[in-house]
């Protein structure tokens, strides 16, 4: 029985590259000279250090085309609000989502039940996988599913016939 996984993966060597090369741009324009400038990456989160709102969002005008260029898909962040730290000085944090949570996995489980599709769903951790009798109807579903989910980046991989 054919079968496929829909996940939510983000290439973590290509978003640190995107980070160095944002913070390579970011030093050398001359707005950002003498100032906190910069963004910070630990783990699946970044952090964008600046002396006021407006650096803030010049930085992720440097960042999210970086990322684009890397091909990783901006959706998957999560933007966190702007915190005053010391000073003058604020920072924001952006939370990269990797894998579909509960809800998300959900939500795509029963879009699929709903379509009348001839496919099964199933919640497989951080993945869903949909087995269905034709490749068809499994590329119907990937199909509904593109359409329909717009506001998170989701994968179509693990193909088994």
């Amino acid at each position: 029985m054919p079968s496929f996984d829909i996940t939510s993966e983000v290439d973590m060597v290509a978003l640190r590259n995107a980070v160095e090369g944002a913070n390579r741009k970011i030093t050398g324009r001359y707005d950002f000279k003498g100032t906190d400038a910069r963004v910070e990456q630990a783990d699946k989160l970044l952090t964008l250090y600046g002396d006021s709102e407006f650096q803030l969002e010049q930085i992720q005008t440097l960042l999210l085309p970086e990322m684009t260029a890397k091909k990783i898909d901006v959706r998957c962040l999560k933007h966190g609000d702007i915190q005053k730290v010391s000073g003058n000085k604020v920072k924001q944090e952006l939370t990269v989502r990797v894998g579909i949570e509960q809800e998300q996995s959900k939500r795509i489980v029963k879009l699929i039940k709903d379509s009348k599709l001839k496919v099964q769903a199933s919640i497989q951790g951080e993945a869903v996988r949909v087995s269905g009798a034709k490749r068809d109807l499994l590329q119907d579903c990937i199909a509904l599913v593109r359409k329909e989910i717009t506001d998170f980046p989701l994968q179509y991989g693990n193909f088994r016939d």
